[in-house]
């Protein structure tokens, strides 16, 4: 992962909020997302901007076009889109759809990420948080609900396979207690 600066990032929210304005599906959706970029830019200095992006030019997250007329026009680069995303700046809730029955199996989500990928571990209790994860421990988070397929294409987007565990169970020891907390039995 990069270390951005938060002018940077700013950049990158932009540059995805481009593809997002882009995907509106309606009106309503296109302003409000053009409101919230809009938001992002006040009082930022204009130096700034622009070291801001030859810096990301540098690092291959947006590539920079020059103008015959002076001016320049960036475009978020396959990696720079990748970032974004990591940043939790476009695409940071999952949707989801809770099954009718329970299988009687529960899904713990166990992982050990390293200090210097502090910002994936906050996104992924963030995103565990949103499946409606409970969380047993600081690392381990459970849910009786089969959301494997979505943790573990998360942990691929992160690139944090070797740090993260999913696993199935028939039991849990202080299952009455969980089962108390998600089914209200």
């Amino acid at each position: 992962m990069y270390k951005l600066g938060h002018v940077q990032k700013k950049i990158l929210l932009s540059l995805a909020g481009g593809v997002a304005l882009g995907l509106s599906s309606s009106p309503r959706q296109y302003f409000k997302t053009l409101k919230k970029l809009q938001k992002e830019w006040k009082n930022i200095n204009r130096k700034n901007i622009i070291r801001s992006a030859r810096k990301l030019s540098e690092e291959k997250l947006v590539e920079e076009i020059a103008s015959p007329d002076g001016s320049f026009k960036l475009i978020l680069t396959k990696e720079g889109l990748r970032q974004a995303k990591l940043l939790g700046l476009i695409g940071k809730s999952i949707k989801f759809k809770k099954p009718k029955r329970w299988d009687k199996k529960w899904r713990i989500v166990i992982f050990d990420i390293p200090e210097r990928n502090r910002l994936f571990r906050d996104i992924l209790r963030d995103h565990l948080r949103t499946l409606d994860f409970f969380k047993l421990q600081n690392s381990v988070f459970v849910s009786p609900y089969s959301f494997e397929k979505t943790i573990l294409e998360l942990v691929s987007l992160y690139s944090a396979e070797p740090y993260v565990r999913v696993i199935t169970a028939g039991y849990i020891d202080n299952e009455k207690r969980l089962k108390k907390h998600f089914f209200g039995k």
